[in-house]
Formats: structure tokens, sequence, C-alpha cells
């Protein structure tokens, strides 16, 4: 038996029963040979294990945990809608939970995104919207319009659709053949820029939004349905959109006659500041797709939000969109989304975010003083912290140094060191860091505070 005491009801040590039951999401089963990290408590902006170790929370769970840790309220909302209503499907019926969200996400939307479509999670509402793209262009009379452009590296679900949209080919070739018709453009990595657009901002987002127009025409015109970008991209390490990117993008689209979807499964509900990015960085798109802070956490759910243009369609006759999930808005997730923005406004958690990101970013910004640090980068309480051979050069790590850099010691030195967060590699090396919304200066050097010894380490190992 492992050293911890904890037993499952059946009598097992919880860590054996780990090992012997438990498949854990995008995990190397292997490491957990070597103990299996057990996460017990949360409380404000910091989590508890097993055995008593405390750490502070330096990813909101997974960009999920907005308001924090512990909110009883939370828990309340779900507790006395579980024993009003527990369940019933949107499936032809409406229960008044989902009908007050839906009211509330489409007040919060831009333009007139009205019409919300709920599921259980971030992939569904991605997997939706390529759906209703496709649907919506049947309907109305241009059934070859279905393929979709998104960028590389970006990240944007694992169901068969949302997996082909994604842009990252090591975690789609254990799975192909995937849906055709996706087709991928540069995304806005400031720092990788071609060499002459590296210190001219605007100039690279003019050319980083031409490729999507270039990749309409390459295609066709006449077969491209959607474009999907996150307003900052995750993968790869938080890219934000360089100026007039945006604006350039939704001109290209009304051009195409191309629809524009604005991901922000992550993005959204202030983890940049507004409730929906795509009000952050100026552009209204003809659909959002959303989850994770919609709740803090608390209970999943998540969202796909139409423009009244998509909708009207299915609004007569007897059309119908023939897609759902009997999960999708369920009362209590429902219940949870409406306390946790009334959370949201109580609060005032989106005016934090865009009053204290400037100092996240400062505090951050002092790691660049360090020889392993080469860029960080972000918006509001999302970023991104490249790692690098050379500063001067920019040179990067190769497979197996990375290797070594982040999983064989970054992952676990951060950890035990008492800070939750992410050394990804899905691009160039990165450290990612998505604090609960609730944070300010405090939080923020104690998370500075603990990367810096561990980077230094990790230089000194080199």
């Amino acid at each position: 038996m492992s050293a911890t005491t904890s037993l499952t009801p059946r009598g097992t040590d919880r860590a054996e029963a780990a090992k012997a039951h438990l498949w854990g999401h995008f995990t190397r089963q292997s490491a957990w040979d070597r103990g299996v990290p057990t996460i017990v408590r949360g409380e404000g902006h910091h989590i508890w294990d097993d055995k008593g170790r405390k750490y502070i929370d330096g990813l909101s769970g997974l960009f999920v945990v907005q308001a924090g840790h512990g909110r009883a309220e939370l828990a309340e909302a779900a507790r006395v809608q579980a024993e009003q209503l527990a369940f019933f499907p949107l499936w032809s019926y409406a229960h008044p939970q989902a009908i007050d969200l839906a009211e509330r996400l489409a007040a919060y939307a831009p333009g007139d995104l009205n019409h919300v479509f709920f599921t259980t999670g971030g992939g569904e509402a991605v997997e939706t919207a390529w759906k209703l793209a496709k649907n919506y262009f049947k309907l109305t009379g241009r059934p070859n319009k279905y393929k979709v452009i998104s960028r590389s590296i970006a990240y944007h679900g694992t169901p068969h659709g949302a997996l082909s949209i994604t842009g990252l080919p090591a975690l789609k070739e254990q799975f192909e053949p995937l849906v055709p018709g996706t087709h991928k453009v540069p995304n806005t990595n400031q720092y990788r820029a071609p060499e002459h657009l590296r210190d001219d901002p605007k100039a690279f987002g003019r050319w980083a939004a031409d490729r999507i127009g270039e990749a309409i025409e390459m295609e066709g015109p006449d077969s491209v349905a959607a474009v999907f970008l996150e307003p900052v991209q995750n993968a790869g390490g938080c890219f934000p959109p360089p100026p007039g990117y945006f604006e350039r993008v939704r001109e290209i689209c009304d051009q195409y006659d191309v629809l524009l979807v604005s991901d922000e499964v992550i993005c959204a509900f202030g983890r940049i500041g507004s409730m929906f990015a795509c009000d952050d960085f100026g552009y209204v798109p003809d659909m959002i797709t959303c989850a994770k802070g919609l709740t803090s956490g608390y209970s999943p759910i998540g969202a796909l939000i139409a423009s009244d243009r998509l909708y009207e369609p299915f609004s007569q006759g007897n059309a119908s969109f023939a897609h759902g999930y009997t999960f999708g808005g369920h009362p209590v997730s429902a219940a949870v989304a409406n306390a946790n923005l009334d959370l949201f406004e109580r609060e005032g958690l989106n005016q934090h975010v865009l009053e204290s990101a400037p100092a996240f970013r400062r505090t951050l910004e002092g790691l660049l003083d360090l020889p392993i640090v080469g860029d960080v980068r972000g918006e509001g309480f999302f970023y991104g912290i490249e790692l690098v051979k050379d500063k001067v050069t920019r040179e990067t790590f190769d497979h197996d140094e990375s290797e070594r850099l982040l999983r064989g010691f970054l992952s676990g030195a951060l950890f035990d060191a008492g800070l939750y967060c992410r050394a990804d590699d899905r691009g160039d090396p990165v450290i990612q860091l998505a604090p609960p919304l609730t944070c300010g200066q405090a939080e923020f050097d104690e998370i500075t505070g603990i990367l810096r010894g561990v980077l230094a380490e990790a230089w000194s190992h080199l």
C-alpha cells in the first residue's frame, strides 16, 4: 500500500485503486506508478492534496474556477435546484433555469447573438457550431459550404469534429481519419512572427489575417462555411491578437460570406476582462462557443450562442436543428451558472480583472531577467511564459530537451514548490497561468516567487 491512509468505500488504498481503475485524461498512466497526485480540498485561491500539502491554484483548475474554490453559495444553488427539479431535457421542453440563463447570456453577448443552444462542455459547443454552420448553409441553398478554417497549434476540443478543427497534429494522428474539410492558417504568435514583422504588431496582424483570406480563396469561397478562432489562442502559450487582426478577419468573413466563430471556451466570463472576450478586442462574431467559467467549475455546462441570422431558418415551418445532448442545459448546472453570474455582478469580478490585469502583467514580466525566459505574453488573467535556450537568438528546445525540461523537471518541481500550473509543449515550451479572477497582488507575487526559484534551478540543470 502507498503512504496515504485514505481508503475507498471498498477498503482499498485510494492510490492503488486509482492505478487499477481510474483512467486519467491526457495522462501518461505510467507516471502514476510513482504516485497519484490526489487533490481533496479547495479554498479561495488554494488547493490541498491528500497529504495535507497546500498549493496556489495558478490555473483555476483548468481555466475554470473563475470565482475561486469553496464558494458555498454555488454549492447551495445546486442543492436547492436538485431538490426542486434534478433533471429534465431540453428536447421539445424547457425549464426555468435554462430560460433564465439563455436570456442572460444573450444580454451579455454582443450584436444580435440572441439564441443559446446548451451543451455539457466546450468541445460539444464547438461541435455544435460546426454542425449549425453546415446546416444553416444547406437550409439557405448553399449546401457546398462546409469547410472550416482554423489556426495552427490551436486546440478546439476532442470530439471528432472539434478535433478536426484543432491544429495540433500530435493530438489527431491516433484518431485519423477525422472529419474532412478543415484547413489551417498561421496563428498570432508575435514572438515567432516572420522576422521582418516581429517589431510591427499591426503589420503582423494584417499579415496573419490575410492568410485567412488566402485560404478561403484557395479552397473556394463557395465551399468554406466558417472560421474558428479563439480571442487569445490557448495552445502554444497564450497568443493575443495583434492590433487590427480581428477587424480584418471580420472584413474577410463578410466579404466571402463565411461565418466567424469566436471560440471562448477559455476566454469568456472574465478571463480576459469582459463577459465575452470578443468585446475586449472589438469584434462581433456570428457565433460564440463557451463553457468552463460559466459555472466557475461547480457543475458542467457549455453553450453555443448564435446570431438572429443563423437562427432564422430554424424558426419557421417544419425546420429543426436535429442535434442535442441529454444533459445539455441541465437544470442543476443552469442554476449554478445563474448563481455564478450573480456572484460576478455582485462582486464586480469583470472590473477587478480589468483593473488588476496590468499589475499581473508587470509582475510576470519581472521574470524576463531570467536567462531561460524568452517571452511573457497574454491578456487579462491568462498568460504564457515561453522558455528558450538562447534569449538573443530565440532558440528553442528540441523534443528530447523539452521532454526533460517540462516533464522530467518543471512539472514536478513547480508542484512540489507549491504552484499548480501547466508546463505545456504543444507548441514551443511554455508555462501557462490562469489564476482565479479573485486574485490580487499578493497572489501574483506568490506565483511569481515560486516560478523564479524553480526556473532559476531549471536553468542551472541545463
